[in-house]
Parts: structure tokens; C-alpha cells; sequence
């Protein structure tokens, strides 16, 4: 994915850059929905965290095409879009997953929902990228 996004623009997918994803899919009537999400990348994939069941959950499952826009935190002029697909999901370490975004994006020791619902990871293959700055 390194290659698809500029070297001015990378530090937007750093873990140490708190920059806020909003992701976009595609509901059975062909509508959009969007919602705000933590994110990672690890091995060139985009990683998101869902509970099961929810509406973006459903979607990506259904219709595994998807947009993000990740906005820089300090400057909401700057930001990518990522246009990709998803290509796996796992409930396997969901729950670990959401702890590691909740310390990235909240500073949390431990994700505070009690109980947790059933953490579903869906990873996700960047195909088409621009930035604004």
C-alpha cells in the first residue's frame, strides 16, 4: 500500500498519529452509510473494528467494497481517500484488537464497554488513492 500513498501523506496511517477514519459503505438499497472508525495498517492492509452485527458489519460483509477518508487531526484540510475492498475479516483477537485502538485514539488502558460485545476485525486492500493538503 506504501506505494499508492505519497511520502507526504504516510504519517496519516502511523499508529502514532490519532487521524480519524470515516468509512463509507453500501447499505442493500444501493445508499450510502458512513461512520467515523479507529483504524490501523499492519501488512499493507487497513484494519477496522466492528461489533458483530452492526450496520457497517452487515455491509462489508454483503458488499465488500469501501472508501475511507482519513483526516489529519491537526489540519482537517489534509487528508487521503482510500477507495479498496475488503478482503478478510475475523472475530480471532477482536477483542485485543479494539484495546490496542482504544490506547491509540483514547489513551485507554482497557476498552471500557462492559460487557464487550463479539469484536470483529475487518481488513481492508487499498486499490485507488488521492490526498488533499
Amino acid at each position: 500500500m506504501t506505494d499508492l500513498v505519497p511520502s507526504s501523506h504516510r504519517d496519516l496511517l502511523d499508529d502514532t498519529t490519532p487521524a480519524l477514519a470515516v468509512l463509507a459503505t453500501t447499505m442493500a438499497d444501493s445508499t450510502p452509510q458512513v461512520t467515523p472508525v479507529w483504524f490501523d495498517v499492519v501488512d499493507g492492509l487497513i484494519r477496522i473494528n466492528t461489533a458483530r452485527g452492526r450496520t457497517k458489519y452487515k455491509n462489508m460483509l454483503e458488499r465488500p467494497q469501501v472508501a475511507l477518508a482519513i483526516i489529519d487531526p491537526k489540519d482537517s484540510y489534509r487528508f487521503i481517500q482510500i477507495r479498496g475492498r475488503v478482503v478478510a475479516s475475523t472475530e480471532k483477537g477482536g477483542r485485543e484488537h479494539i484495546g490496542r485502538l482504544g490506547k491509540k485514539y483514547r489513551s485507554w488502558g482497557l476498552y471500557p464497554v462492559d460487557p464487550v460485545p463479539v469484536r470483529v476485525i475487518f481488513s481492508i486492500r487499498p486499490e485507488h488513492v488521492t490526498v488533499a493538503t
